[in-house]
């Protein structure tokens, strides 16, 4: 253990666009043959192949001036790119979510965000690819219950931005399009068995499995972050207790150091809050560890401890060639990734672990808008699978 891509959407009505699939020959009079490949229409990217990506991209040629509009509908940003088929933006903004407004606001602010960047990009957009957070059903395109979203509860997000906007749009969980992303474009490129944890102000997480995105039979699959590991560990948001969310996310970073000095530890934290403990942030927690802190140091050990107990079960599940940590809390760097990969090299056998790469993730902040491109280069490759061998 160490610590793909190309047009719009189909605009067929319905549920179920997304989700045809095909096993197809792809020719083109100007490339050679390449192997039959399996392909999924939701964001099932097909197995990775340089000769099939290179010979999609001769045969879409008249699609290079493709563009598309990427979103990544956070609960305090609404960020909105245009970009071409190889991730280059052609512009970006940024806005706060008016959270506190409620959720018809929060729609309007996010149509009309897309919309100032569509118009201020002056290029053709073929589509719109959103990610946003979970739970949500990628089948009909509906955000079901978003805890950072008030308001939104069984909201039908695509069929609104396609009757608003008049642009066939796409759908996806963030954090299952971070996977995507990383394959895509990061730190797992090539690799066909993949976990990726996004560790911040929550824990999320996406599966791929034999170059497939695991979402389930409803799209919730790979909600890594409510796997409890700790039977009568703290309450969680979702109803459970002993979330590995509860334990090693960027907030329980704070508590647990919050709770260290409250039962008497030593630390800088202290002077670094203005004694307000209450204002303890996971970022405050990872500076004073990197000073040579030693209660701070302990909490990141044990948080390390604690995600390194559940990518053991995940390692166990999945059987994965990488595994990749992205978040706010990942930047830590030695500080989490260490007593990650000590706690899972004690808790299973060699023979699970010796071929498993713990690295972090490469495309930063970035990674849900570049999710939603590669969510839309996935469904275009099925599209063009299809297409090509007719």
């Amino acid at each position: 253990m160490s610590t793909s891509r190309p047009s719009a959407a189909s605009t067929t009505s319905g549920k179920e666009r997304y989700w045809s699939s095909s096993r197809a020959m792809v020719t083109c009079s100007s490339c050679p043959t390449i192997p039959p490949l399996h392909s999924c229409q939701l964001c099932l990217a097909m197995v990775y192949s340089p000769a099939y990506d290179s010979q999609l991209r001769c045969c879409m040629s008249a699609d290079a001036d493709t563009y598309v509009a990427l979103v990544d509908l956070g609960g305090s940003q609404i960020r909105v790119a245009i970009s071409d088929l190889e991730g280059h933006f052609a512009v970006r903004i940024s806005r706060p979510t008016p959270s506190r407004e409620g959720g018809e606001a929060i729609l309007e602010a996010l149509i009309t965000a897309i919309q100032d960047t569509i118009s201020t990009a002056r290029v053709p957009v073929a589509a719109i690819a959103i990610a946003a957070p979970g739970p949500l059903d990628p089948r009909r395109g509906i955000v079901a219950r978003a805890p950072n979203l008030p308001g939104w509860t069984d909201v039908p997000l695509v069929h609104i931005m396609e009757e608003r906007l008049g642009l066939p749009t796409l759908l996806g969980n963030d954090a299952n399009l971070a996977a995507l992303a990383e394959r895509e474009f990061g730190a797992a490129r090539g690799h066909q068995d993949v976990i990726y944890l996004t560790i911040s102000t929550g824990i999320g997480g996406g599966v791929i499995t034999d170059g497939v995105l695991l979402v389930g039979s409803h799209g919730y699959a790979a909600e890594l972050g409510h796997n409890s590991i700790m039977a009568d560990g703290p309450l969680c948001a979702c109803g459970n207790r002993g979330c590995v969310e509860t334990l090693a996310s960027g907030p329980a970073i704070a508590r647990q150091a919050r709770e260290a000095i409250a039962a008497g530890g030593v630390s800088q934290l202290v002077g670094m809050c203005g004694g307000d403990l209450s204002a303890i942030t996971a970022k405050m927690v990872t500076e004073a560890a990197e000073q040579g802190d030693e209660l701070a140091r302990q909490v990141f050990r044990k948080a390390g401890e604690y995600l390194g107990v559940a990518i053991t079960n995940f390692l166990y599940t999945f059987d994965p060639t990488i595994v990749v940590l992205g978040g706010g809390v990942s930047k830590a760097g030695p500080l989490l990734f260490e007593p990650v990969l000590a706690t899972v090299q004690a808790r299973i056998p060699r023979a699970y672990w010796e071929h498993v790469r713990i690295v972090p993730a490469a495309l930063g902040d970035d990674v849900s808008l570049m999710g939603a491109l590669a969510l839309y280069l996935s469904q275009e490759r099925a599209r063009a699978d299809t297409r090509y061998t007719k």
